[in-house]
């Protein structure tokens, strides 16, 4: 985006990408259908930045997420509202606005050098490149960093550049998953009978933050959009003290008083897993959490009151033991503090280096927010890098 931006300005460009070719992490965005951005007012829009959003505004409100749909259209790829205001191209996949894309690139004049890895800069401030031919320096009037974050590492994005960086003095938070699943104990009995099972209609809760929608089981633990909504205050708990309790509502839309009503009644001969799935339609893997549950406290949910069971199922604890490895996470934390940028995305100790996207100190949920703020910086930066090099002409 940035080189897009600086290409029309008049600036001649290449970008130069540690992987063989471009986009490979854009195209993995695909695989859901390349949710680009969100419908939602700018407002609550922003407000999903969190600390970052101060930081983020004048970038997405310079290219907010009706830009981005029009930026689509324009390469030929019309985007459509999905039922949860999410945003997607009609083809639901990357590739097509990837082809086009690199073709205006290479109209507009933009040169490529791909299996370039940034390594650094020289000692007369040249950007250094390891190369299969070698090492390689590149002398530029302006640079932009988009180096990621470390999330999917086989894509390009390891992390690597925050040593580097941080060298030069530049104050960089340490990268941590964002979007990410979650380690639990499962026994082997739940853990073999329900992966993979998803968990619909329930509420999430840690500490007074809650969120409503869906997981999925997982061998390991949990994970899915819901997780993914609230996995800052989850991780910041797990990293804290090492475990966290994560709390299910299995039918968030039923008081105790109303579930414990619909479990009063007799059970005859009907199994337990029968009865809550008849009385309180409850699925397999709802019931076999809440059997978890009842052996981590020592008993046996048969022998639970209907008001205990009531209670339970719309308080299910869930022990957290860790965060997801960093490499599956869809996203990462930290990265160069704002503290560390001017107004235009440059950095303030390295005159003439700019630094876009996911790079930044900032995460954001799943839902459009990650691409729509790193197309917004992308293009930030360009104008900012612009108005640089006219400064120095």
């Amino acid at each position: 985006m940035a080189a897009e931006t600086l290409a029309a300005g008049g600036a001649q460009v290449t970008v130069y990408d540690a992987m063989p070719s471009a986009g490979r992490k854009f195209l993995m965005a695909g695989r859901g259908g390349l949710n680009l951005t969100h419908t939602e007012p700018l407002p609550d829009f922003l407000a999903r930045y969190r600390e970052a959003m101060p930081h983020l505004t004048a970038a997405v409100e310079t290219f907010p997420p009706d830009a981005l749909r029009a930026w689509s259209a324009g390469l030929g790829q019309p985007t459509f509202v999905g039922t949860s205001g999410r945003v997607f191209p009609k083809v639901f996949k990357a590739s097509p606005l990837l082809r086009a894309w690199l073709r205006r690139l290479d109209a507009a004049g933009v040169a490529f050098a791909f299996r370039h890895r940034w390594i650094g800069w020289d000692e007369s401030g040249g950007l250094l490149f390891a190369t299969p031919d070698g090492p390689r320096v590149v002398n530029a009037d302006a640079s932009v960093l988009a180096l990621g974050g470390a999330s999917w590492p086989r894509l390009g994005s390891d992390g690597t550049w925050t040593v580097t960086v941080a060298a030069k003095g530049i104050a960089v938070a340490p990268i941590r998953p964002a979007n990410s699943g979650f380690t639990v104990a499962w026994s082997d009995v739940f853990r073999d009978r329900f992966e993979g099972q998803p968990l619909k209609g329930i509420a999430l809760t840690i500490g007074p933050h809650t969120v409503r929608g869906e997981a999925v089981v997982t061998r390991a633990g949990i994970e899915g959009g819901a997780i993914y909504a609230m996995s800052a205050e989850l991780r910041e708990a797990v990293l804290g003290i090492g475990q966290a309790t994560l709390t299910i509502a299995l039918r968030p839309d039923l008081d105790a008083a109303a579930l414990t009503t619909r479990l009063s009644g007799t059970r005859g001969k009907q199994s337990l897993a029968n009865f809550l799935r008849k009385a309180a339609q409850l699925s397999p893997v709802g019931i076999g959490l809440m059997q978890e549950a009842a052996i981590a406290s020592g008993r046996q949910l048969a022998l639970f009151s209907p008001a205990e069971l009531a209670q339970l199922i719309n308080a299910i604890p869930v022990q957290l033991t860790g965060v997801a490895p960093i490499d599956r996470a869809i996203s990462t934390a930290g990265g160069i503090a704002f503290s560390e940028l001017d107004a235009h995305f440059m950095l303030r100790k390295l005159p003439g280096v700019f630094a876009a996207g996911e790079m930044l100190d900032w995460e954001a949920p799943t839902g459009g927010y990650l691409l729509q703020a790193s197309f917004a910086t992308g293009f930030a930066v360009g104008k900012g890098a612009l108005r640089w090099l006219a400064q120095q002409s």
